[in-house]
């Protein structure tokens, strides 16, 4: 992890100096719209990177037009570099429609590489290609003598600033302006607020066990008295809160001591528990009911979750070896998310 941003971070590094070092022709600077790209870019980086501020709602604020809208806007503008080539409604609708089309794409190829689809090789991916078509735009914009794109921010806001200042015409006219200055507010405050507080899921949790191999295949099901055997078993907390569990081995209705502490394992959401979990079987039978417990916030009354294997445990060791160890997981829905 620590590798992988101070990698990042040389590259950003790089292609920061290239694009201010670069030479270009007199009276000329970068496009007002070209900095605010890069500079979104470089903060959502910031935002994502830095443990504590990547835990602030502004990373999400940031994250979407970095996903949604800038890769797009930075390779139209690389392709149309010319202010007659788009009108600025198309490079808008052009700009979501490619980036829909890129990101995809670049996660497609970071699957097939050994960084896979994670975090930081996204980011990086995108960093990196929404850096390089914008130097790309900046430089196509600089070989046009006339005509080249650029977004008039000065010009939007004295008109803006005129409009808020000149005196209306008529007091409809000052309540209609009033009402929709507030309706954009209100709009923007209930997006920021819908992005910021998704909507909770559905809660429950996920509870598991799993063969020696780590797959739901394979259960040693045909035990030997005396010999241990075990099971991966596994707890995944989608609860939207803390949550501490504890886990109940049963033979038949009567509890198994294990080697492993399975009281008060302690979750918050979103988080994972795994480990193996062996037992040593005391008594013989056939078609026993191996029976995994969960139960929640120290109830025990009832449980939460429950799973169960079938199996033979014989006396004699070379019965037991020669015997098949196929099985089948079953879970037991006679609990309910809460």
């Amino acid at each position: 992890m620590c590798k992988e941003i101070t990698y990042i971070s040389k590259v950003l590094n790089i292609l920061y100096t290239v694009i201010l070092t670069e030479k270009m022709p007199e009276k000329k600077q970068i496009p007002a719209d070209i900095k605010l790209v890069i500079a979104l870019v470089l903060l959502t980086d910031l935002f994502v990177l830095v443990p504590f501020l990547s835990e602030s709602p502004v990373r999400i604020v940031l994250g979407l037009p970095m996903v949604l809208f800038l890769p797009g806007y930075a390779l139209i503008a690389a392709l149309f570099p010319g202010s007659d080539d788009l009108d600025g409604i198309e490079r808008i609708a052009l700009s979501f429609g490619l980036s829909i089309a890129v990101v995809p794409l670049m996660g497609l190829a970071l699957n097939y590489t050994s960084w896979g689809i994670r975090l930081i090789p996204i980011l990086a991916s995108l960093t990196v290609f929404t850096i390089i078509m914008a130097s790309v735009a900046m430089y196509r914009r600089q070989l046009l003598v006339d005509g080249a794109f650029s977004v008039p921010f000065m010009e939007m806001y004295e008109y803006v600033k005129t409009e808020v200042n000149t005196e209306p015409e008529s007091r409809l006219d000052r309540i209609l302006t009033i009402v929709l200055v507030l309706s954009i507010l209100v709009s923007a405050v209930t997006l920021v607020y819908v992005v910021v507080t998704p909507k909770q899921g559905e809660k429950f949790t996920e509870f598991y066990i799993l063969g020696p191999e780590g797959m739901a295949d394979n259960y040693s099901t045909q035990l030997v008295k005396g010999e241990s055997t075990a099971v991966i078993v596994g707890i995944v907390n989608h609860e939207y809160s803390a949550v501490n569990y504890s886990v109940v081995v049963k033979l038949d209705n009567d509890t198994v001591d294990v080697s492993e502490n399975l009281e008060h394992i302690s979750l918050n959401h979103n988080a994972t528990w795994e480990t193996g979990v062996s037992f040593i079987p005391e008594v013989t039978g056939d078609n026993m009911k191996l029976q995994y417990l969960l139960y929640i916030e120290d109830n025990m009354t009832e449980p939460y979750r429950d799973l169960h294997l079938w199996i033979n445990v014989t006396g004699n060791k070379d019965l037991g070896m020669g015997m098949n160890n196929s099985s089948m997981l079953t879970p037991l829905e006679n609990a309910t998310s809460h």
